[in-house]
């Protein structure tokens, strides 16, 4: 009770009931007006069972060394999940360096972002009465996330998350999301950057490509053509030269889609705790991690046209799943490798964790990766996609555009003609193309500009469920530089390799 409350209740006569009233009503006020920061307790409405230690765990956290210096929206989304029934509070960044990790950005997720589906939403006659899947949890709260990126300012390593060669961590904490039980499920994160249009090089190659990262002349004329205009050198690539779409709420499946053409970057797969909070930890490095699933997987996944300005008809022509990389190779467009010589041999079973080993020991270093890196993933896109002029000008359907890039841009990194770019190529010292080293293999974070969640199941292909379409998205937000970077750790990491 106020001071003034309480000598105005003293001076005139009210009843204890009232007294009572006018201190409960003083404590809200006290509450309201001196901790304008705390988060409201968002706790779910009955059935279902509140956290009685909502305001501790929240403060806890909001004093926590690794959270206390974050941007407001990102600490008050933590605090928003710590206050809720969970089974632990937001994950705690540990140091792997002398000086505090550096959060530089960061993304807010929720269920708006995409077109309602059935993972997220009741749709009367078709789930209405089945068991909910994804959201729904602590009756009907919403399922919101929130991801952050740290650098690992380590000596010897460098402190700009734009260099390639950096080490980033990246946490991700989800509240809202039903544990998955059967039939090998599992949610994945997935960093998304849009493609986009690279500058103009007037010098082609010998064989008449563009060079690496760039565009010819007669490939930037022919995107100017297109729509509106919108895909100059610097821009946001668009499927119909308009300006970007992102995915919409607004979206109808397959007519209409965003715009945009995306690159998926695993975040790895992950499933919920027992109060329908998920936490995954992630590292983003060029050490087998900053690499793409292989797209020629693509035209399988049930969300890939066939042809330029089409809709995506793969489930309808019987193709999902048509196409898998148990065998990695070149994929349809070269020649297929041997199970036995690139399977997955169970005397020695294959590991993508397998990048490093010491010096003169390459042969025990993993030499059947499925995957590419990030950086050549992207080259192989801009031949599909943007250069219409100087790659296959003649050629519209897509599936065959894409196989003949994915073939012919890994055998230029790697010209052993098995498709394979192995750990020992891939790395990041590695001479290729006539480059001195890969670093241009590697797109940084930065570019990363989507973050998607999906619910995932075991149908053998490593490329996102449906992609490139959201229909298997439960969770997006879109990425949030942070200039200067924050301290955004505590203490120090047992294992700071």
């Amino acid at each position: 009770m106020t001071p003034m409350l309480l000598e105005r209740a003293n001076k005139v006569r009210i009843e204890p009931r009232h007294k009572t009233l006018i201190v409960w009503l003083s404590a809200a006020f006290l509450i309201v007006n001196l901790a304008p920061k705390l988060v409201r307790a968002e706790q779910p409405p009955l059935p279902c069972h509140a956290n009685p230690l909502a305001a501790s765990d929240e403060a806890t956290l909001r004093a926590r060394g690794d959270v206390s210096q974050l941007p407001a929206p990102l600490k008050d989304r933590l605090a928003q999940l710590a206050n809720r029934p969970h089974s632990i509070v937001p994950l705690q960044v540990y140091g792997e360096a002398d000086q505090p990790s550096q959060l530089f950005q960061y993304y807010l997720l929720d269920t708006s972002g995409f077109e309602p589906n059935v993972f997220t939403t009741i749709f009367p006659g078709i789930n209405d009465h089945a068991q909910l899947t994804v959201t729904g949890g602590n009756c009907g709260l919403p399922t919101v996330g929130a991801v952050r990126a740290v650098l690992e300012p380590k000596p010897g390593l460098p402190t700009d998350p734009n260099n390639p060669r950096a080490f980033i961590d990246v946490f991700t904490d989800i509240s809202g999301m039903f544990v998955i039980n059967n039939e090998s499920g599992w949610y994945e994160g997935w960093m998304i950057h849009d493609l986009t249009v690279p500058a103009v090089n007037s010098t082609p190659r010998k064989d008449g490509h563009a060079q690496f990262g760039t565009i010819l002349p007669a490939d930037a004329a022919a995107l100017k053509k297109m729509g509106s205009g919108n895909n100059v050198p610097g821009a946001v690539f668009t499927l119909d030269g308009n300006a970007a779409r992102l995915p919409s709420a607004n979206d109808h499946f397959p007519d209409k889609q965003t715009n945009l053409v995306p690159l998926y970057l695993s975040m790895g797969a992950y499933n919920s705790l027992q109060q329908s909070d998920t936490h995954a930890y992630w590292e983003f490095n060029y050490q087998g991690t900053n690499w793409i699933h292989p797209l020629y997987e693509l035209p399988s996944t049930g969300g890939f046209p066939d042809n330029f300005g089409e809709a995506p008809d793969a489930f309808e022509d019987g193709e999902i799943g048509a196409l898998l990389s148990f065998i990695p190779g070149p994929g349809p467009a070269g020649k297929q490798n041997s199970p036995v010589a690139v399977g997955d041999n169970p005397s020695l079973p294959r590991d993508p964790d397998k990048f490093d080993a010491d010096s003169g020991f390459d042969n025990q270093r993993e030499f059947r990766e499925r995957g590419v890196p990030s950086g050549l993933a992207n080259e192989v896109f801009l031949d599909v996609y943007v250069r219409r002029a100087s790659f296959l000008p003649h050629e519209k359907n897509l599936e065959r555009r894409l196989f003949e890039a994915y073939e012919e841009e890994v055998e230029r990194v790697d010209p052993n003609d098995h498709g394979i770019v192995t750990a020992a190529v891939g790395d990041i010292d590695t001479a290729t193309d006539g480059f001195p080293n890969n670093e241009r293999l590697y797109l940084p974070p930065t570019v990363f500009n989507r973050f998607a969640v999906t619910r995932e199941i075991n149908d053998g292909l490593l490329a996102p469920r449906f992609s490139p379409s959201q229909r298997a998205w439960v969770l997006t937000g879109t990425m949030v530089p942070v200039t200067p970077a924050v301290a955004a750790s505590t203490g120090r990491d047992g294992d700071d390799r």
